[in-house]
């Protein structure tokens, strides 16, 4: 399931040619295009998207099923999470991770196992390393430094108990504050005193979520690169046009 409904800013849209990020131009590609390749490629039963019509038309021959965008952000999640109530598990994915590939989904699903919520997680280092001179987007956690990834994997048990806090869980994944909120005072404290590691915040996930909620550490870069800004944008595109040049 990819999440494709957002719209982007003005100055974003006058940049790109168009007002949502699923169609932002990637080299020769549109991002949507990228990220649905990259699950193609792991021959899944069905892929859906959540879009307007816009995004719709341009996808329509190549995905299994289009799902009306709504605008809101929190409904689009809500339709994601139960777009599929019978299938197995969910891989879940934003459209605006330009650099996606099969192998990175691939290594993430194995590695995921049976998770009843699983989230992508790079080295910050690594992170860094594969994006020279990119924004920086990795957070501090404890005495580790990490980026958040924008691919998860859902269990058909859980989805559920999931969906209950998915848009406040969603909205404030990239946000360390929010998120030591979102998960209690305990946490909060421990945000403060820069004591908070992952292992808090997984230990807590599962006690509000009432299932195994694991984060995959060492993902491949690629499952955390999205686009947040027009900056990154400019990135993404400038150095797919220069890798196409340089393969040509």
């Amino acid at each position: 399931m990819i999440t494709a409904g957002g719209t982007s800013a003005a100055d974003f849209a006058l940049a790109t040619g168009t007002p949502y990020k699923a169609l932002a131009p990637i080299g020769a590609r549109c991002c949507i295009d990228v990220v649905v390749d990259a699950a193609r490629g792991l021959d899944p039963a069905a892929i859906a998207v959540v879009a307007p019509e816009e995004v719709a038309t341009h996808l329509r021959a190549r995905v299994d099923r289009i799902v009306p965008a709504s605008a809101d952000g929190i409904v689009n999640i809500m339709q994601a999470l139960t777009a599929f109530p019978d299938a197995g598990p969910l891989l879940y994915l934003t459209c605006d991770l330009p650099f996606l590939t099969r192998a990175a989904l691939a290594d993430f699903v194995t590695r995921a196992g049976n998770a009843g919520i699983a989230m992508a997680l790079a080295d910050g280092a690594a992170y860094a390393a594969a994006f020279p001179g990119a924004a920086d987007h990795t957070i501090r956690l404890g005495h580790e430094r990490i980026a958040n990834g924008s691919v998860f994997l859902i269990d058909r048990a859980a989805r559920s108990a999931v969906a209950a806090t998915a848009g406040r869980f969603f909205a404030a994944r990239k946000s360390l504050p929010r998120l030591a909120v979102l998960l209690g005072p305990a946490l909060l404290a421990k945000f403060a005193l820069r004591r908070l590691r992952l292992a808090d915040i997984e230990a807590r996930a599962r006690a509000v979520l009432g299932v195994d909620a694991r984060a995959v550490r060492d993902c491949s870069p690629v499952t955390c690169f999205d686009i947040d800004s027009i900056t990154d944008w400019t990135y993404a595109h400038t150095r797919a046009l220069a890798h196409a040049q340089a393969g040509a």
